[in-house]
């Protein structure tokens, strides 16, 4: 669930970016920056304009990046708690090079309990197991 702080700061970054959006529509020039990325130009990228660069995810090119690598953050797998850290150092700079609020002060923060392990999604169809006390307690109803 959000906190009061991470509302604040999305509805100002929508603000910002319906404001790019406008500018867009009404034909006025917008900077190659704020434009998606095609393959070859993100195969262009050098190392450090990525939050993961070994990995080459999440580029932090412009503004509508970091939003997304902020955003996109607890998907990225097979990445060490380390190389988070690294990456979160980076993506918090390039939030400030190109003025994105961040209202997380770090990245366990994006993850439910503040770990990087994700818990199997369960179907809504299939019931949770049950542990072996509420079998326990469930046979003694009986």
């Amino acid at each position: 669930m959000a906190t009061t702080k991470q509302k604040e700061a999305a509805r100002k970054n929508l603000k910002k970016a319906r404001a790019a959006q406008s500018a867009r529509a009404e034909g006025k020039s917008v900077p190659r920056k704020t434009r998606g990325l095609s393959t070859a130009e993100k195969n262009d990228l050098s190392k450090g304009d990525f939050a993961f660069p070994e990995e080459r995810k999440e580029p932090l090119t412009d503004a509508k990046h970091v939003r997304n690598a902020i955003a996109r953050f607890d998907q990225v797998e097979d990445v060490s708690n380390a190389e988070r850290d690294r990456a979160w150092k980076r993506i918090l700079k390039a939030a400030k090079r190109f003025d994105v609020e961040v209202s997380e002060r770090s990245w366990h923060e994006l993850f439910d309990g503040g770990t990087a392990t994700k818990s199997p999604k369960r179907s809504a169809t299939k019931s949770p197991k049950k542990s072996a006390q509420q079998k326990r307690q469930s046979a003694a109803k009986r």
